[in-house]
């Protein structure tokens, strides 16, 4: 069911308060629930509780915004990256923590807006994909180096690529079936996420 207006859905942790932080929270609601083809920019004005001329105030299209959902979501998550690793030193508890982050990330305060970055890559612009991309590859590069790491003390035995795709799918995949109020915690959901993935 889709929410009436942008005042009953929840805010995403990417997105501040201001008229264009609304405007990105609604998108990235939108685009989720119904996708990104099938929400209309007059449909994404209401939603939002303004005129559809006034969207591009702040944004030049559709494709802009939708842009900018990604964009947002990829540094926020980036930073919550950072963040995890510079917890500890150690390769095996980075892991852990990316782990972490990354499951909160999809199936926490951002999972609407990674849901959109993942499954509307496609409907981008070439140009603003190859910009994005740079971006994504500064995400995926502080899991490579964690996996690396661990590829060269044996914890990991597989291609650092391949492993990285799995893994990632497998987190993904977590927003179509795991209950944040369900019967098994986030921390609990990583420790058997972290068990499956490294060698002991």
């Amino acid at each position: 069911m889709i929410a009436a207006s942008i005042n009953d859905i929840q805010p995403i942790a990417c997105f501040d308060y201001s008229p264009k932080g609304r405007l990105l929270l609604g998108a990235a609601y939108l685009f989720h629930k119904q996708g990104y083809a099938k929400t209309t920019v007059r449909e994404l004005a209401n939603f939002i509780g303004i005129q559809s001329g006034s969207l591009f105030h702040h944004f030049t299209s559709k494709d802009d915004i939708l842009a900018n959902v990604m964009k947002q979501t990829i540094i926020y998550n980036h930073d919550r990256l950072l963040d995890a690793i510079q917890q500890s030193d150690d390769p095996e508890q980075q892991l852990k923590n990316l782990i972490k982050a990354e499951l909160i990330s999809i199936t926490g305060d951002t999972g609407s807006a990674m849901a959109v970055l993942v499954y509307e890559w496609q409907a981008l612009s070439q140009e603003r994909q190859n910009e994005l991309l740079k971006m994504r590859n500064a995400y995926e590069d502080i899991w490579f180096e964690v996996i690396h790491q661990l590829r060269k003390l044996g914890k990991i035995k597989h291609d650092t690529f391949i492993w990285r795709r799995l893994m990632g799918g497998a987190i993904a995949w977590t927003v179509t079936w795991y209950n944040p109020n369900g019967k098994i915690s986030i921390d609990e959901l990583t420790e058997i996420v972290w068990e499956m993935a490294i060698s002991h």
